[in-house]
């Protein structure tokens, strides 16, 4: 745990890790306490692109936390910062919330429901039968097909609700082709966090509650890992994976000690 404790940055994931919906998960505020009093650099990276960063440091000053800004990164950004490199000043069809679609805006791009350069797939409570069918087509006419990342579940209060994966992959079936998941574990998320708090990763951490996304991305990026219990993984979990975490902790508050 000195090692652990002795890393000069922190990587977090935040569904399952700092709160579940809107309840923060016990040991949290300790934890971010420890960050800033032991003059660590941090990063909140998740892969929920629902909320842009200024959405998500409200949503935790609700939660008795104050974040900065610059401390948030989303699988949003990533999927838009892709796609301005791909094709600068393109277009996209979004099944999504606000998150991704002001960060594709941002990025240059417009919306187009008729001939999109690319069909960008979230998590989102919009997603019907309507936008499916709507989404099929325009695949199948030759957009690029995109989801924000390939989380299947994610948690909430209460139990779990369908992840991106899970809806991308209806249109998958239904066109023969297959998405490509910006968001944990795609390396460029992990570079992008890296050069974003400037710390080798020899000398940062990677937080997560998932063995198929936040622990596997520490792995493939040769950063060391910290599974938290606190999310959907369990120990019994952990024994199906070929791989491991560098530690497994119940929560975020036994960093601090």
């Amino acid at each position: 745990m000195e090692k652990l404790r002795a890393k000069k940055a922190f990587i977090c994931d935040m569904d399952g890790v700092i709160y579940h919906g809107n309840q923060l998960l016990p040991g949290v505020a300790e934890f971010v306490n420890w960050l800033k009093m032991e003059d660590k650099e941090y990063l909140f990276l998740t892969n929920n692109s629902a909320y842009s960063p200024r959405e998500l440091r409200e949503k935790l000053l609700r939660m008795k936390l104050d974040i900065a800004v610059e401390h948030f990164y989303t699988s949003a950004l990533s999927t838009a910062q892709f796609l301005a490199e791909q094709k600068p000043v393109g277009s996209a069809y979004v099944i999504g919330e606000a998150g991704i679609i002001n960060a594709l805006y941002e990025a240059g791009y417009s919306m187009n429901d008729v001939n999109p350069d690319y069909v960008v797939i979230c998590e989102t409570k919009t997603y019907n039968y309507e936008t499916l069918v709507k989404a099929i087509n325009l695949v199948r006419n030759g957009a690029n097909l995109i989801g924000s990342n390939p989380d299947l579940t994610g948690p909430v209060e209460g139990g779990i609700v369908p992840g991106t994966g899970s809806l991308v992959a209806p249109i998958e079936l239904s066109t023969g082709k297959k998405a490509y998941f910006l968001g944990k574990p795609n390396p460029l998320m992990m570079r992008n966090a890296l050069s974003r708090i400037g710390v080798k990763r020899e000398d940062t951490v990677i937080v997560g509650d998932r063995m198929d996304t936040d622990i596997v991305a520490g792995v493939e990026s040769k950063i060391d890992t910290v599974l938290v219990l606190s999310g959907v993984t369990d120990e019994a979990v952990i024994e199906t994976f070929a791989y491991r975490p560098t530690y497994t902790l119940d929560g975020v508050g036994d960093i601090p000690g």
